[in-house]
């Protein structure tokens, strides 16, 4: 059901009709099918609605219940079904990892002993931007054992705690810490303890908890080759407490009321404490301001919380977080002095037009000059994007070195994290098979010498890799490495770099 604007109800600042206009002309300027958003200010909803389709070849209307991925946004629950057990006095914000899984390990054995509930929820752990991803992404089979002992194996990129690097892996760890303390698993404690009595009778823990006779849920698309075609995922299931639920713009509404009110519901329950709310939202690392935001936000200081991402926004604290799935992105703000918040959920991939909507939503609730935020994103964004395209594909190599028999390429590599990769020849075509990746299936276009470049089965992943197989004197392949064809394009979650493959077992001469 659409939950009628209350802006007259609550002398609302925020510009309903302005808003409206700028979420339709960012779905027709930046193709989008689908948005759902809400906006909060002063205890009350004064927007929550539906634009556009669920599908782009269906014709089914989103509303303001429609159910969306929202992806990394799924964080902060975990943060706040933490805070909860801090408040109940079961676990400390600085008890050790370790303390609670005892068999949790990293590369380093100094940050293993060291690692805090702080450490997982601030992307502080010396673990990479994205280090680990393909343990979860886009879809795998492994257990949660199995990524606690992949874990041990990933490269650290810089030393404990002396680096922001946004890592999707320890917030996998922080929902198994809420299983190890509470009994409950991460779905089922979110389910009960904070959807629940939040109110938020719609959102599910992960795409196959939701009902089969529910069909109000967006499927995400992706503008490829001149259209936009639907691609389905699911929801990011695998990423549990670091991007798992689904969501509505009405349930999501609910949650932004009780983040400003300090962890109170809007029927007045306590969910956790105003002193647990400053622990998420005191930044625990700092970064550096984006060109972009000292330029069009004035912004003087980035940092990370707990489950949230903190900075200056004209002058204002703001509060947020982003989530992205392949053809599916949403984004949270807020600003607390103002108890003013907005969620956008969306069923394509253009980050930056949900950035332009929350500005508009922003501009007149904050009293800054009038901007036309959706055509100056638009514009920044397809000159970036025209820029990246021009310059994408293989590097050019002049005089190409020659490739060995097909069959000295073939056999099976490993990785001591992610685990097997089969090479095989089918029909004089190599092929490459992430064992536990059923979206990772390609195959290899030589490119010179020992060099070749993985083209998956999937091209909307855009994902296209090099591999770089390492020979023995005898010419049989000891090790191979990755890296990404199109860095600018490929998402930061398709981790090839941080694979060590090694030969598992030789091809038969």
């Amino acid at each position: 059901m659409q939950t009628p604007a209350l802006a007259g109800q609550v002398n609302s600042k925020v510009n309903v009709a302005e808003v409206e206009r700028a979420v339709v002309e960012a779905m027709e300027t930046f193709n989008i099918p689908g948005i759902a958003l809400a906006v909060v200010e002063r205890s009350e909803v004064v927007l929550a609605k539906g634009f556009g389709v669920r599908h782009v070849a269906h014709r089914d209307k989103v509303d303001a219940d429609t159910l969306f991925g929202i992806a990394s946004n799924s964080k902060a629950f975990t943060a706040a079904a933490l805070a909860m057990l801090v408040d109940e006095g079961k676990l400390n914000w600085d008890d050790r990892v370790i303390n609670h899984i005892p068999e949790f390990r990293l590369a380093d054995p100094y940050a293993t002993r060291e690692m805090t509930i702080r450490d997982l929820l601030s992307h502080r752990s010396g673990l990479g931007k994205g280090s680990g991803d393909l343990m979860i992404w886009p879809d795998t089979d492994k257990s949660m054992s199995d990524l606690l002992n992949g874990i041990a194996h990933l490269p650290t990129s810089s030393s404990f705690r002396s680096e922001y690097a946004y890592n999707n892996l320890m917030f996998v760890v922080a929902g198994e810490v809420v299983h190890r303390v509470s009994g409950q698993d991460w779905r089922t404690f979110v389910e009960q303890r904070l959807f629940k009595p939040l109110g938020m009778n719609t959102s599910k823990a992960g795409f196959s908890r939701i009902p089969a006779q529910n069909t109000n849920w967006a499927t995400g698309s992706i503008y490829w080759d001149d259209q936009l075609t639907p691609f389905f995922i699911d929801y990011l299931e695998d990423f549990r407490g670091a991007g798992a639920i689904a969501s509505s713009a009405n349930d999501m509404s609910r949650w932004l009321l009780t983040q400003l009110s300090q962890g109170q519901t809007p029927e007045g329950k306590r969910l956790f404490s105003s002193e647990q709310q400053t622990q998420m939202w005191l930044p625990h690392i700092m970064r550096k301001p984006s060109k972009e935001g000292k330029k069009y936000y004035q912004q003087q200081f980035r940092g990370y919380g707990l489950g949230w991402a903190i900075e200056d926004y004209f002058g204002h604290k703001k509060v947020g977080h982003g989530g992205g799935i392949l053809g599916m992105v949403s984004q949270v703000a807020m600003i607390p002095g103002k108890e003013l918040g907005v969620v956008v959920l969306s069923n394509q991939q253009v980050y930056p037009a949900l950035t332009a909507i929350i500005n508009e939503v922003f501009e007149d609730a904050l009293g800054l000059p009038d901007r036309d935020w959706v055509k100056e994103t638009a514009e920044r964004y397809y000159a970036k994007r025209e820029e990246a395209y021009s310059e994408a594909g293989v590097v050019k190599v002049d005089n190409p070195q020659p490739a060995l028999a097909n069959q000295v390429y073939t056999g099976t590599l490993s990785s001591p994290w992610y685990g097997d990769v089969i090479v095989e020849e089918l029909d004089g075509q190599l092929y490459i098979d992430f064992t536990h990746t059923a979206m990772l299936k390609g195959k290899l276009v030589h490119h010179t010498g020992n060099t070749f470049v993985v083209k998956w089965q999937q091209p909307m992943l855009e994902a296209d890799a090099y591999i770089h197989f390492t020979l023995s004197p005898s010419q049989q392949v000891e090790a191979a490495s990755m890296s990404w064809v199109n860095p600018d394009i490929t998402d930061f979650s398709f981790d090839f770099h941080n694979l060590r493959l090694t030969a598992k077992s030789l091809p038969e001469q």
